[in-house]
This record gives C-alpha cells, sequence and structure tokens, in this order.
C-alpha cells in the first residue's frame, strides 16, 4: 500500500499484477491498480483530471493526461471517499507510476493533489532500480 497526503486529502494505491491479461512471450505485462481519495479536509472538492507520469523497467517514460478517472470526476464532500481501480500495461516485467489529480475546491480554487509513486513488480522477479 502506498499512500500521500495533500491537503488533508489521502490517496492511497494498492498495485497488483494481472496475469491473465499479461504475455510475456510478447513482452506484455499489465498491472491493476486500487486507489482511495479520502477527503480528510473540512471544504468540499472535485476532482477534476489526472496526471500520471509511468516509467518501464528500462527507463522509458510515458505521461497520460485526462479529465477525471474511470470517466467520471467525482465530487466528495468533507469526510467522503471516492475508490475506483483502473489498470497499466508495460512492455517490461517492472516499472512505477507517480501522477497527481488536479481538483477545483468549493471556492473556485485549483490545485494538484499527489498520488504517491508505486512499484509495479512481476511477483517472483529479481528488481533493480533504473
Amino acid at each position: 500500500m502506498y499512500r500521500s497526503t495533500t491537503r488533508n486529502i489521502e490517496v492511497e494505491v494498492e498495485p497488483f499484477y494481472m496475469p491473465d491479461r499479461s504475455d510475456p512471450d510478447e513482452a506484455r505485462y499489465v498491472w491493476g491498480y486500487k486507489v482511495t481519495i479520502a477527503n480528510n479536509s473540512d471544504a468540499f472538492i472535485q476532482l477534476l483530471a489526472r496526471y500520471w507520469r509511468i516509467t518501464d523497467g528500462m527507463g522509458r517514460v510515458e505521461e497520460v493526461r485526462g479529465p477525471g478517472v474511470v470517466g467520471e470526476q467525482p465530487e466528495l464532500n468533507p469526510g467522503d471517499s471516492f475508490q475506483y481501480t483502473s489498470g497499466c500495461p508495460l512492455r517490461t516485467p517492472s516499472g512505477f507510476m507517480v501522477g497527481a489529480y488536479t481538483v477545483r475546491s468549493g471556492e473556485g480554487e485549483f490545485f494538484d493533489v499527489a498520488i504517491p509513486a508505486f512499484s509495479l513488480d512481476l511477483p517472483g522477479e529479481n528488481h533493480s532500480v533504473n
């Protein structure tokens, strides 16, 4: 489990390998990740956009930006949480992801909420940091 907190908004990520969607012989390794966003602040927020920086085991970087998450732009009142699951294919058996969500407060302020860096490692493999 990986966690980060920005302005009392906690993001927790739990990555997992998906062998049924992977094909190592074709250099295709797929991970899922479950994200929980908890609004522990005293203000309303709405998640508007996401940014991911995905690095594979060879150091190749892909950046992904887009509106919301899994087709939604969730609204979270104080004490609310939102959970979703998504996935990421890589061409190598390891890598990592890090990112940020752009949110809007009830007062119209826009700010970024950090998504913690998390590792994508094939179970049972030796890993090296690139």
